[in-house]
């Protein structure tokens, strides 16, 4: 272990000490004033004005700025600004957490502001922060266990436990839980961002929450050593070296985990919208990691006319969009853009791609179904359906051409307060923007797989091979590993997600979740494709290289080579053990930083 020497520190205001950077104390200790000169970092201004710095790094970590390094820094200043300890500490940290979330949750969710209103984006950065003010106060009691306190590792991986406990249980509760903004996101493009394919979202932001609290115990090794002592500050620099040291192999050993790699694919960054480079060409998905042949699938982003909320006013606007694409896609094809082998397999439309529901509008459904016929393939129709039993399905239906829709899934998990309006009455005292959501949606109950029909004779397809089980999980659903990892182990070799993101105008809502797309291709071993009316659509690898995108409110289509998949990676495999542990991990920290405190206080 990493042993880090004690520093006392002043907090004479509320009868404790607050420690440095990295700290230890003798086990059981209860941390006791001085009166000497204090840390100035661990005074209660400092402390906010790390938080707010904290929130701000982890913020720009995540698309639109996607400057994930910052994800670590924002960690590391995060484990600084939770620095004070004393019997009333943990009421403290409690507000050093929930300044740190505030600040981050409302530029981060800023799309919710565009979609609804004031309130209930407020009301939702606040609900999410205050897990992040519950987890300092986690914190501050896991810590008074004296092993924590006494070495560098021990904090690293409590802290990280901790964060990614919480973490995990805001991604369940309540109402099925929002995991927008977790560390995993903010890295799906880094080398940290491949141990998803060993542990998932879970082990992602893990090893993101320890490196960046090696980094800041090794910078408070160096801060807090005189300047004019030679030795002591070639120790603290050989200290903090190897803090450094650790922390980098956390944050880049997941680069040699052995992913499934074409080293034929090609990292896009942004696309053109005068020359978007994948009209009329096939973009490859990392085909040469088949094992169970190519899918070749159109993609359609039809767009719509004005963002925002009235960007379905027109009828059949969103329809007609789609059915463009669709036979443009159908022209290309006829024309032998796309080269000589077997046709399309699929054509995919996103969430919401046709407005209005083709199994009760004939003249709908036969529009589509001569799109189908053009273009030879089925149609993954995105749509909503209105039963007779009251409220609405979120719906991807599979348009055959001649036999109209013989496979569908519906939404499992509608997003709360968005899709559905949880004890509305209550909530329509803070806003009235409930009433936006006139007809709650309803939660599918089948798992997020679509059975494709294909010939068996396509690019190294069995020949024995009659459907192509596809993973369609519907826009948020992206976000909830269980329902992507479910949709895996039920044998789907690829991964679709169709969304519609018009409701949120020009702000990084897409991008973010194009993020949670690279990372359950990753994860699962997957290559996928997101779908959008309005973008960012994409294109990824197995691996998670973002091999093709789409600017936003522009339309679009697509021809992509996808890579079929059998295999199931680890973290497939492990299920919700990874998430289970790290949940009774941080019980067992808790409990016993409690006790161990009690104890040191009754001696």
């Amino acid at each position: 272990m990493l042993h880090v020497s004690p520093t006392p520190l002043e907090e004479p205001s509320d009868g404790g000490a607050a420690h440095a950077l990295g700290d230890g104390r003798d086990e059981g200790a209860v941390p006791r004033a001085t009166t000497a000169t204090g840390d100035r970092w661990a005074s209660r201004p400092a402390t906010l004005l790390l938080a707010v710095a904290a929130a701000v790094c982890l913020w720009a970590s995540f698309p639109d700025v996607g400057a994930w390094p910052l994800a670590f820094v924002g960690v590391g200043l995060l484990f600084a600004a939770l620095r004070r300890d004393g019997r009333r500490a943990a009421g403290w940290n409690f507000l050093v957490g929930l300044v740190a979330g505030v600040t981050f949750w409302l530029p981060h969710i800023w799309w919710a502001n565009f979609a609804t209103d004031t309130v209930p984006w407020v009301a939702l950065s606040v609900l999410e922060a205050l897990f992040l003010a519950g987890f300092g106060a986690l914190w501050t009691w896991a810590r008074r266990w004296g092993w924590v306190r006494r070495h560098a590792l021990s904090q690293a991986g409590v802290f990280a436990v901790l964060f990614v406990a919480v973490e995990q249980w805001r991604s369940e509760i309540p109402f099925g839980g929002f995991p927008w903004g977790r560390l995993a996101w903010a890295v799906a493009g880094a080398p940290t961002g491949r141990a998803a394919w060993l542990g998932g979202t879970t082990l992602v932001s893990l090893l993101v929450a320890a490196a960046g609290v090696l980094l800041a115990l090794a910078v408070g090794r160096v801060l807090r050593t005189p300047w004019g002592q030679a030795a002591p500050r070639r120790g603290a620099a050989a200290s903090a070296g190897a803090l450094v040291v650790v922390a980098a192999v956390l944050a880049t050993g997941p680069q040699l985990l052995p992913l499934a790699h074409d080293p034929g694919t090609r990292e896009v960054t942004d696309v053109d919208p005068a020359d978007p480079g994948h009209v009329g060409t096939v973009v490859d998905a990392g085909t040469a990691t088949a094992e169970a042949g190519v899918l070749r699938a159109g993609a359609v982003q039809g767009n719509v006319s004005e963002p925002g909320e009235g960007s379905f006013a027109n009828r059949a606007e969103v329809l007609n969009n789609h059915l463009a694409g669709t036979y443009a896609i159908a022209d290309e094809q006829a024309a032998g853009d796309f080269g000589d082998r077997d046709g399309i397999d699929v054509v995919l439309w996103p969430e919401n791609g046709s407005d209005l529901d083709p199994q009760t509008t004939p003249e709908v459904g036969a529009a589509i179904d001569d799109a189908a016929t053009a273009v030879g393939a089925p149609i993954l129709v995105g749509a909503q359906e209105w039963p007779d039993s009251g409220g609405r399905y979120n719906v991807a239906l599979l348009w055959e051409p001649g036999a109209g829709v013989t496979q569908r899934y519906a939404k499992q998990h509608p997003a709360p307060f968005g899709e559905y309006i949880p004890i509305r009455g209550f909530v329509r005292l803070f806003s009235a923007q409930v009433d936006r959501v006139t007809t709650d949606m309803i939660p599918g109950t089948e798992p997020a797989v679509v059975e494709l029909p294909v010939d068996g004779g396509a690019i190294g397809r069995d020949a024995g091979a009659t459907t192509v089980p596809m993973a369609t999980v519907i826009c948020f659903e992206v976000a909830y590993d269980e329902i992507v990892r479910d949709a895996v182990q039920r044998g789907a070799q690829v991964l679709v997600v169709p969304t519609n993101n018009a409701s949120f105008g020009y702000t990084a809502e897409s991008t973010q979740q194009l993020a949670m797309t690279r990372l359950q291709a990753i994860t699962t071993g997957r290559a996928a494709v997101q779908v959008s009316t309005v973008g960012v659509s994409g294109v990824v690898a197995p691996d998670g290289t973002l091999v093709a995108r789409t600017q936003l409110f522009t339309p679009d289509h697509w021809v992509a080579d996808l890579p079929l998949r059998t295999e199931l990676t680890p973290a497939v495999r492990a299920g919700y053990w990874p998430g289970w542990a790290v949940g009774a991990a941080a019980v067992v920290l808790v409990v016993g930083g409690i006790v161990s405190a009690v104890r040191a206080r009754r001696v």
